[in-house]
């Protein structure tokens, strides 16, 4: 098996804007081979669907989620391109899903662009700390790997699905996407838990 590295996982996803799991997995199946990876998200319809993420989308609503007999409370904004899919069951079905893998989750941020400089800053530091016996050489991919599955575990659209583990929220996302037609994304979110 062929070892996929981030900047092989990088390049794909810059041209296809397809997401991180989906390009792995794709470029699994395709044994490192950048445009038979590329096929393979064509196939699925992933490639199609990120198109549309470049689209403005102004629209949407604001759902709520009250969990836990009232202990958890999560308010999201998820944004589409038209106030007709706004209104649309599969887009309030998403929203609902969402709110609820919220809840459940407690991601900090929306993905990782939206992380700000300096908890990154400290989360490599605290990364490069624990691997400061390793060669610098494998430094730099230890605090490189730490910092993927940070980002796994805190951004919202990089944690696994939590009513499908195979899947990212991202990644659930973009089906909707190709199924609605519209490009979607979240705006932001705030999530309350009683006694934090």
């Amino acid at each position: 098996m062929v070892e996929i590295s981030a900047k092989l996982v990088g390049e794909l996803r810059n041209s296809t804007g397809a997401g991180f799991i989906d390009c792995k997995n794709a470029l699994i199946e395709a044994d490192g081979n950048l445009e038979e990876a590329v096929t393979i998200l064509k196939k699925k319809g992933v490639a199609t669907a990120a198109k549309k993420l470049g689209r403005e989308a102004n629209e949407g609503i604001v759902e709520s989620y009250i969990h836990g007999g009232g202990r958890i409370g999560v308010l999201l904004e998820l944004n589409c391109e038209t106030d007709f899919v706004a209104k649309n069951s599969e887009f309030q079905k998403l929203a609902r899903d969402i709110c609820m893998h919220i809840a459940a989750a407690n991601p900090l941020y929306v993905c990782r662009e939206s992380v700000p400089p300096d908890v990154v800053g400290n989360e490599r530091e605290i990364a490069a700390a624990q691997a400061r016996d390793k060669p610098q050489h494998a430094i730099d991919k230890i605090v490189e790997g730490k910092m993927d599955k940070w980002y796994q575990q805190n951004c919202l659209l990089e944690q696994f699905f939590v009513k499908d583990q195979e899947k990212t929220v991202n990644d659930h996302i973009t089906a909707a996407i190709a199924i609605i037609g519209e490009n979607i994304r979240v705006g932001r979110f705030v999530r309350f838990q009683i006694g934090e």
